[in-house]
C-alpha cells in the first residue's frame, strides 16, 4: 500500500517540511499523549468517511482501521516530553526546598527577661514577661533592656511557685501559661546549627530525665553528658562504679557522646571538669545547656560561670544577670544568652523539654517541692532486717498501725502493699521470704505498709492526710488516682547481687534484692540459685515505670558491681567519665 501524508490530513500543526509516515508506523507510534481529532481532508475509497460534528460527541466508538484519533507527530512528542520533564523539575525543586527549610532560630534582638528567657510586655500583668510600664520605659531610654527582670521572676526568686507551663503541675493552661510544645519548638533549629550540646541527666531520676529523643533536638552535634546532683546519692558511694554504669547505659543511647561529667552544681564537684572540656571542644561553637524541666540546668550554668569567672573576666561580669532557679517545671521559658567566654561564641540557658510521663506533670505545683530530694538519699527498706529463730530467718517489719499485726512472718513481703507517699503503690504478688525493697527519693515522701486485701480501703481513707501528695483533703478529692498497673516478673540468676532496680519517673528508685545481706544462711542461697520476683507497680496514668540494671550505690554498690570487660574496638569509642 502506498504510504500516506500528513498533508492528506487537517493538522493544528504547521510543519516546515513534508514528512511521510508509514501507515504500519502511524499504529505503533501512538503515545499516551493528548489526542488530537481530526477528518480527512479527500477521502478515499478504501476507508469510511470520518466527520466529526459540533453536536457529536468527542469520544466516539472504536472504529475501522485507519480513522479516529491521528498519532502525534515527532514534534507532538518531543513538546509533550518536555513539559513532563519540566513538570518534574518544578516538583523536584519543591520537594528540595521543603527539605531544606529550618526552624527559624529565636532572635535575640527581641528584649527577654534575664531570668526566663520570656519576651518583655507591659501589657499583661498575668503572662511572662511582664515589667511595669514605667520601669521598661526608663531602661529602654537608657539601652538597659537586657538588665530586666519580670515580675513573675521577682515571685519565683522570693519562693513562690508560679507554673507557666499549661498542662502542668495539674493545670489546663489558659493565657498566662504557654505550651510544652512551644518549648520544644523554641529548641527545634538546634539539629540545624552547627553547636556544642551540654546535656544534663538527673542521677536521683536517670531514666525519666534522660531525654530519649535527644538525637531530634540535638541533631549530630557532639554531646557532652553532665550528671547532675551526686552529692545527693548514699554516703559511701564509689564514683567509679557509678561512672560505669552511666557509660554503660549511654552507651546503648548510641548518642554522639565525647564525655561524660558526674558533677554537682551544690558542690561544685566535677564542675571544672566540664568548664575545661568546653573550652576544648568549643571551637567557636555557641554552647547549648540542654536537658529536661528540673534537671538543674540554671543551678549548673550558675556554677559554671563562678568557675569560669576565676580566668575569664566576661564569664565575671556574667556572673551578675544569671537566670532564676526554682522548683517549678517550666522555669525557664526561652533561650537565655550568656556572654561568657573570652575567645567568642556565646552560652545558650534553653527552656526546659517537658516529659508528660513525669510524676511533676500531675502534682499539684504547691506539692512539687516535696518531690525534689534537699539532702543526700537514705535507702527505707522493707523488711528493715531478719532475725534468726529456731535456725530460720524472718523478717521484721516496722508496724506503723496501719493493719500490720500478727506474728506469722515467715511468709516475707508476700501479701502486703507498699505506698510510696500517694504517687507509687506496690504489691508484693510473689517473692522469696528474705526478699528486700529498698526505696530512694524524696524524704518528704512517707512509705506505709498494709496488707494487699485492705490496700484499697487504706487510700482511700488516707490519702491527702498520710499518704502524700496530694496534700489535703480537697487536693486529694481532685487527684485521679493511680490509674496505670504494670505487671512485672523480674528474673534473677545472682541473689548476691540485687536483681534489679524499678525507677518511677520523676520521683526514684526502688531497689529489688532476691536476698538481703542479713540472710547469711548457705542452705537458703543454694536453694535460690536462680528464680523469679512478681511485683505490681501502680502510678499515676501517664508515668513511666523503668526496669533497669542496679545502680550501685552505698559501701555494698561497690561490692557486687561488676565492670564489663570491653574489646579494644569497645574500648576506642567508649566515651570517658570524669569526676
Amino acid at each position: 500500500m502506498a504510504p500516506k501524508t500528513l498533508s492528506s490530513f487537517l493538522s493544528p500543526f504547521t510543519l516546515p517540511y513534508h514528512l511521510t509516515i508509514p501507515k504500519t508506523k502511524l499504529l505503533n507510534l501512538h503515545s499516551e499523549s493528548t489526542l488530537i481529532f481530526c477528518r480527512f481532508s479527500q477521502p478515499q475509497k478504501t476507508h469510511q468517511k470520518a466527520t466529526v460534528s459540533e453536536n457529536q460527541s468527542l469520544d466516539p466508538p472504536p472504529e475501522p482501521d485507519g480513522t479516529g484519533a491521528a498519532a502525534p507527530t515527532p514534534g507532538d512528542r518531543f513538546l509533550e516530553r518536555h513539559r513532563s520533564f519540566e513538570a518534574a523539575k518544578v516538583l523536584l525543586k519543591e520537594k528540595k526546598q521543603k527539605k531544606k527549610e529550618k526552624p527559624v532560630k529565636v532572635s535575640t534582638n527581641v528584649a527577654c527577661c534575664y531570668g526566663c528567657g520570656a519576651p518583655l510586655q507591659t501589657s499583661e500583668p498575668d503572662a511572662p514577661g511582664y515589667s511595669d510600664p514605667e520601669t521598661y520605659a526608663l531602661k529602654k531610654k537608657h539601652h538597659q533592656l537586657k538588665t530586666v527582670i519580670c515580675g513573675r521572676c521577682k515571685l519565683l526568686s522570693h519562693g513562690h511557685m508560679i507554673t507557666a507551663v499549661g498542662g502542668n503541675g495539674g493545670y489546663s493552661g489558659g493565657k498566662q501559661f504557654i505550651m510544652a510544645e512551644q518549648l520544644r519548638e523554641k529548641l527545634a533549629h538546634l539539629r540545624h546549627e552547627r553547636a556544642l550540646i551540654v546535656k544534663l541527666v538527673d542521677i536521683v531520676d536517670f531514666n525519666g530525665s534522660f531525654l530519649a529523643r535527644v538525637r531530634d533536638l540535638a541533631g549530630a552535634n557532639p554531646i557532652i553528658l553532665v550528671i547532675t546532683k551526686v552529692d545527693l546519692l548514699p554516703k559511701g558511694t564509689d564514683f567509679n562504679c557509678i561512672g560505669d554504669w552511666v557509660v554503660e547505659a549511654t552507651a546503648k543511647k548510641k548518642l554522639n557522646v565525647i564525655s561524660v561529667h558526674l558533677t554537682s552544681s551544690k558542690s561544685l564537684v566535677g564542675v571544672t571538669g566540664v568548664a575545661s572540656e568546653i573550652q576544648k571542644e568549643k571551637k567557636g561553637r555557641d554552647v547549648y545547656v540542654l536537658g529536661s524541666a528540673n534537671v538543674g540546668k540554671s543551678a549548673f550554668i550558675s556554677a559554671l560561670l563562678k568557675m569560669m569567672a576565676e580566668n575569664d573576666p566576661v564569664a565575671a561580669s556574667a556572673q551578675k544577670y544569671k537566670p532564676i532557679q526554682s522548683a517549678v517545671p517550666g522555669t525557664t521559658l526561652g533561650p537565655i544568652q550568656i556572654n561568657a567566654f573570652l575567645g567568642g561564641g556565646k552560652l545558650y540557658d534553653t527552656p526546659g523539654v517537658h516529659l508528660h510521663h513525669r510524676q511533676a506533670a500531675v502534682v499539684h505545683s504547691e506539692d512539687l517541692p516535696a518531690l525534689a530530694p534537699q539532702s543526700r538519699l537514705r535507702g527505707q527498706s522493707f523488711p528493715v532486717c531478719l532475725v534468726s529463730l529456731g535456725g530460720y530467718s524472718y523478717p521484721v517489719f516496722v508496724s506503723s498501725g496501719n493493719g500490720i499485726a500478727g506474728n506469722d512472718y515467715s511468709n516475707g513481703l508476700n501479701g502486703y502493699s507498699i505506698f510510696w507517699g500517694g504517687l507509687v503503690r506496690v504489691d508484693v504478688l510473689k517473692v522469696l521470704p528474705e526478699t528486700r525493697l529498698t526505696f530512694y527519693g524524696p524524704k518528704s515522701l512517707q512509705i506505709h505498709m498494709v496488707p494487699s486485701d485492705k490496700a484499697d480501703e487504706f487510700y482511700q481513707k488516707e490519702l491527702g492526710v498520710l499518704l502524700t501528695p496530694p496534700t489535703g483533703k480537697q487536693r486529694a478529692d481532685e487527684w485521679r488516682g493511680l490509674e496505670t498497673e504494670r505487671q512485672l516478673q523480674i528474673k534473677f540468676e545472682d541473689v548476691e547481687r540485687p536483681a534489679c532496680d524499678v525507677a518511677i519517673s520523676g520521683l526514684g528508685w526502688i531497689t529489688v534484692e532476691p536476698l538481703c545481706k542479713s540472710s547469711t544462711s548457705s542452705d537458703s542461697r543454694t536453694e535460690a540459685a536462680a528464680g523469679e520476683l512478681h511485683l505490681a507497680v501502680h502510678v499515676p496514668k501517664p508515668v513511666e515505670i523503668f526496669v533497669r540494671p542496679p545502680l550501685p550505690v552505698g559501701k555494698s554498690g561497690a561490692e557486687w558491681y561488676q565492670y564489663r570487660e570491653l574489646t579494644e574496638k569497645e574500648e576506642e569509642v567508649r566515651p570517658k567519665w570524669h569526676f
